[in-house]
Order: C-alpha cells, then sequence, then structure tokens
C-alpha cells in the first residue's frame, strides 16, 4: 500500500515510475487498519479512498484496564468528524489499484529496473534492504497477534474497543459501515497462546473471544478464518543511500496496539513526496543529501511513536500485582488529564 501511494504521488508530479508487481494478497484478506485524519486527506487527494461501506468512522473509543482503569475518547468532545476510519485491506488495495489504472506515469513491472532513484517498501522483510547492506534490528516481543471478521448480535455503534487483561491485548474495531454489526479482530497474546486459541474449534473460539470483549457486541461469531503472525520492534539503521531510500515497514515496524502501522508508512509516503517536489533545480532524485532531508523528518517521528508503543506494551504485557496497579493508576489519570489527552489525540490523528 506505501509503494503503490508513493507511486501516485509521484506520478503526480509528473516523474516516471516503475511499480514492481508485490506478491497477492491471500483470498480472504482479513486484515484491517485504523485510518487516521491525515492518512483519509492523502488518499482522498489521490482519488483512493475506499466506499463509505468500507470505511468505517470510528466516532468513540473505549480502552479498558483490567482493574478499573478506562480511557474514552469522543469525535464530538474533539471538535472532528470521526477519531479514525477502519479499512479492509481489500478495499484499500482494490482503490489504489483502480487509481493506478487511470495514471499514465506509473508503469507496472515484473523486476526491478536501473532506475534515478530505488524506493524500498517491500516490509520488514525486505529482500532489497538487505542487498543494500541496510541492518535491521528487530526485537520480537512474546506475543503473536491473532486476526479474524466477527459478526456480533448488536450493532457495533460505531465504537472501537480494546482491552487489556492479565498480559494480552485484545481489540475490536467496527466494520460494514455506520449501522454494521461486523468487526475486526486484533488479538495480541503469548505465542503458546496463540495455538491454542486456533487449535479450538470455531464454536469454541467464538465463545473465548465473547467472554474477553466482555459481551460488548453480543455473541460473537467468525466471518473469516484465522490467521496468525510474530509482533516485532524493528527498525533500519539508514533509511536512504545515494540513489535509494526506504519507506514504510522496510524501514520500521511497531505493535499494533496504538493501531498506527499503516498511517506511519503513509506519512512516510507524503514526507518523501515533499521533499522531491520542493528539490532544488540542480538536484536529481536520488541526491543522497536530498533524501537524508526525507530522513531526519521522519525518524524522530517514527521513533517517538515506537518509544511510546513499545513502553505501553511492556507495561501491558506484565501479569504482576504491582504493573497491574501502574497501569491502571496511569489510565485513571490520563482520562482526566486534559490537554494530554487533547494532544495525544492529535497526534494520533496524524496532526503532528
Amino acid at each position: 500500500m506505501v509503494g503503490k501511494t508513493l507511486a501516485l504521488l509521484l506520478a503526480r508530479d509528473r516523474l516516471r515510475v516503475g511499480l514492481v508487481a508485490s506478491p497477492d494478497s491471500p483470498p480472504q484478506d482479513v486484515r484491517a487498519y485504523a485510518m487516521n485524519e491525515a492518512s483519509r486527506e492523502l488518499l482522498s487527494g489521490l482519488r483512493a479512498w475506499p466506499d463509505p461501506a468500507d470505511a468505517t468512522p470510528v466516532l468513540r473509543m473505549q480502552v479498558h484496564g483490567d482493574d478499573g482503569g478506562q480511557v474514552h475518547f469522543d469525535a464530538g468532545e474533539q471538535g472532528r468528524e470521526a477519531l479514525a476510519w477502519i479499512c479492509g485491506a481489500t478495499a484499500l488495495l482494490d482503490r489504489l489499484g483502480e487509481a493506478l489504472r487511470y495514471q499514465p506515469m506509473v508503469e507496472s513491472l515484473t523486476e526491478p529496473r536501473p532506475a534515478a532513484l530505488t524506493l524500498v517498501c517491500e516490509g520488514n522483510a525486505s529482500a532489497t534492504r538487505a542487498e543494500y547492506g541496510v541492518p535491521f534490528e528487530t526485537t520480537p516481543y512474546a506475543q503473536h497477534a491473532i486476526a479474524a471478521r466477527l459478526k456480533g448480535e448488536m450493532p457495533h455503534g460505531q465504537v472501537a474497543s480494546q482491552w487489556f487483561s492479565h498480559g494480552e491485548i485484545l481489540a475490536l474495531l467496527p466494520l460494514g459501515g455506520p449501522g454494521g454489526n461486523s468487526a475486526a479482530l486484533v488479538w495480541s497474546v503469548a505465542p503458546e497462546r496463540a495455538s491454542q486459541l486456533l487449535a479450538l474449534p470455531d464454536h469454541e473460539f467464538e465463545s473465548r473471544v465473547t467472554e474477553a470483549s466482555h459481551g460488548e457486541l453480543g455473541r460473537l461469531s467468525l466471518g473469516s478464518g484465522r490467521v496468525r503472525w510474530p509482533l516485532v520492534l524493528a527498525r533500519a539503521s539508514r533509511w536512504c543511500g545515494p540513489g535509494w531510500a526506504l519507506a514504510g515497514d522496510a524501514a520500521h515496524a511497531v505493535h499494533p496496539l496504538a493501531g498506527q502501522g499503516l498511517n506511519l508508512g503513509l506519512a512516510d509516503a507524503r514526507e518523501l513526496a515533499r521533499v522531491l517536489h520542493e528539490r532544488e533545480p540542480w538536484r536529481t532524485v536520488g541526491d543522497e543529501k536530498l533524501l537524508r532531508r526525507y530522513e531526519r523528518a521522519r525518524k524522530s517521528q517514527v521513533a517517538a511513536l515506537q518509544l511510546a508503543t513499545d513502553g505501553m506494551q511492556l507495561l501491558f504485557a506484565r501479569d504482576s500485582r504491582a504493573a497491574g496497579w501502574l497501569r491502571n493508576w496511569g489510565m485513571r489519570g490520563f482520562e482526566r488529564s486534559g490537554p494530554l489527552k487533547a494532544w495525544v489525540a492529535r497526534q494520533a490523528a496524524g496532526h503532528v
């Protein structure tokens, strides 16, 4: 998605782009993303924003601790149209693909060709990044994420919910439009627990999710298969060099608890396109000093979010009385913090 977005942005500047085809998505892609305002504005400007039925506005977000701590965000209280929009991966990829079909400056390629600038957006297992000899520091979390699509007995009411409980993090993200009753599940659990949950028959898994979500949407039933992947904190030591730059997961990876992974990648695309657009007439697009401007601008912002999400994960992953008291005390204080809470909401919306 980051590569396709970058291609559209650069083609809009009349740059010729060769887009190397990525592997096809699985037939049923259960991934869903919480898109912030900045990402929505970016994709809307490229005519690549999904239809309303595929981009559910979140009007309220509620985060539950494991001992009474709670944090709430409300779009109306903040004067916003929505806190985020939940979009399925397939809908996003389809709209990006449609926009690319009408962009004559972008040519689809089956393999790389020599170019003035190579932009690497292959994900955190990037082979091209390795060819450039860039160290990629990866710190595994002791968690795997389980994702699936669910249907509830009751409508979601455009509410996104998250529960931190005994070292696990469960999120239900509303899907299917304002009146829908579908949700995307992201459940971060220990690897052995993930294996146990995936081995359960469908009806038993549904009961576990219903219980863990405290019946928020009534009884939940599966609307898809279940997938898992290991969670990591990762960062590339360098983001650019002469004639190349990294963007998205090829440059960084964060824990999904804040729902900011794709937003960070799209912010990379936006900043890189801006730097190239504003380059001096005598600089080429592959000028390393030019690309360093992009790296400096994005590296500090990504590092700040990685530090915050990593700290939250470490705190909420500890199933001890002291850690439980600290995190729930912190949640209660944050809920009453006023300006701090408003600042965090602006950051999450992409307004830095």
